[in-house]
């Protein structure tokens, strides 16, 4: 066997080695465009040899990821084996030993020193490592393609073609780090975040659901849909025809309002479907990115979400997608009002998602929601109607009124309710 003092040499060049490739994948995952275009201003040779590798990025870090395994792990059997030279330990002990005292080599060398050099000088460390990396790249790149093909075969799913290891989990662990270090916002980091889940996100998941919509039937006048645009806050509506399963069409207030000026009389009896457009149709199970993409380029504000039976699941907007982005899209005069404010005349305004417990405690009606089938006022509004409640609706209940008024969110829903005493209501129009 080899002398014990080869042995430690070895490690030690082993270690040295592992420190360098992980220090070299670390600066090559970091490096962007932007600063391969910023060190050519100063060192052009070194830009070239860094812009080769950033280009053909994944092979470079999977061949450095192999070899930085292949030493390391070379590195454990060759501390046990100068264990076993100079040691009196069982074999296990001495490979216990061995594997302990690796592991926290490699957690202090290569996880934290060689990594945090890699961060702090990208381009340096990338630029100076660059022949070798092209070298391990030429040599390991066949054997790290037919150990990819192997590792998805065995692995469920359909896998990785070029492998996880420069993956978008690492890109958003840098913006989380980014984060944390106070380099970006925190609604920038969750905002970055946010474009990444966009493609795991679906149609159905973004949309107003079927039970939210507004619509209108095609036998409508223009008037009418022109009253209901202006009630319900909306400039696009849906025109239906023999059900909300069938959508015919979408009617803009701005055709409308065309359309009144043109001629004042014929609105009140021309129909709905003689001004509706072509309505844009797409499956719940579509991936958003690709639905905001289609609506970009066929310039569609508005799509009609269908299920796997071709009913109708909702509707889905372009602002319901990048809600998915920034967050919600408040109108600037929302503001957060208390869930009940109890009037002079007996009567209560109260917040449409109070629960029905709530609103049966205030009032003493008999309501229960598991007979009622909705939980909140304003479920139990659109129950009775039928429809979802826009501003001016009324529906009587157990000796109350409820009056649907104000409405918020960029989506128009019915936020307050007023409800009075049917008796005392009847009483004021007397």
């Amino acid at each position: 066997m080899p002398e014990p003092l080869v042995l430690v040499v070895v490690a030690v060049a082993l270690v040295v080695a592992s420190w360098l490739l992980v220090a070299a994948e670390t600066a090559i995952s970091r490096l962007s465009r932007a600063s391969v275009d910023e060190l050519r201003k100063t060192h052009e040779r070194a830009a070239t040899r860094v812009d080769h590798l950033v280009r053909d990025r994944v092979r470079s870090v999977n061949a450095l990821l192999l070899a930085r395994t292949a030493t390391m792990l070379t590195a454990v059997i060759v501390v046990a084996a100068w264990l076993v030279q100079w040691s009196s330990w069982s074999p296990a002990w001495n490979l216990i030993v061995a594997t302990a005292f690796m592991t926290a080599v490699t957690y202090v060398v290569l996880d934290v020193s060689a990594r945090t050099v890699g961060r702090q000088h990208p381009a340096g460390v990338a630029a100076g490592a660059a022949p070798v990396v092209r070298a391990l790249v030429a040599l390991l790149s066949p054997i790290t393609a037919l150990l990819i093909l192997l590792g998805n075969a065995i692995t469920p799913g359909r896998g990785f073609r070029e492998g996880p290891f420069a993956s978008q989990a690492e890109f958003l662990e840098m913006v989380d780090a980014a984060g944390a270090a106070d380099v970006i916002a925190d609604d920038e980091r969750q905002m970055i975040q946010s474009v990444f889940q966009l493609g795991g996100t679906i149609a159905r998941e973004v949309m107003v659901p079927r039970t939210e919509m507004v619509f209108i039937e095609r036998s409508r006048t223009l008037a009418q849909g022109l009253s209901l645009c202006l009630r319900s806050g909306f400039s696009r509506i849906p025109v239906a025809g023999e059900s909300l399963d069938e959508i015919v069409g979408v009617v803009l207030l701005k055709d409308l309002v065309g359309r009144m000026l043109e001629n004042r009389d014929g609105h009140r009896s021309e129909r709905i479907d003689s001004r509706m457009r072509k309505a844009h149709f797409v499956p719940d199970s579509k991936p958003a990115d690709e639905l905001l993409r289609e609506m970009q380029a066929d310039r569609e504000h508005m799509a009609i979400v269908v299920d796997e039976f071709g009913g109708t699941a909702g509707l889905v907007t372009i602002e319901d997608i990048l809600e998915e982005i920034v967050g919600e899209i408040a109108d600037e005069y929302d503001t957060e009002e208390p869930e009940v404010v109890e009037l002079p005349d007996g009567g209560f305004r109260v917040r449409a998602r109070l629960t029905l417990e709530h609103l049966a405690a205030l009032t003493g009606m008999d309501l229960d929601p598991d007979a009622e089938g909705v939980e909140t006022v304003g479920g139990l509004m659109a129950s009775r109607l039928g429809l979802v409640p826009i501003p001016g609706a009324k529906v009587d209940t157990h000796g109350w009124r409820l009056t649907a008024e104000s409405t918020a969110g960029r989506r128009n829903l019915v936020d307050a309710i007023l409800v009075e005493r049917l008796d005392s209501v009847e009483h004021e129009h007397e």
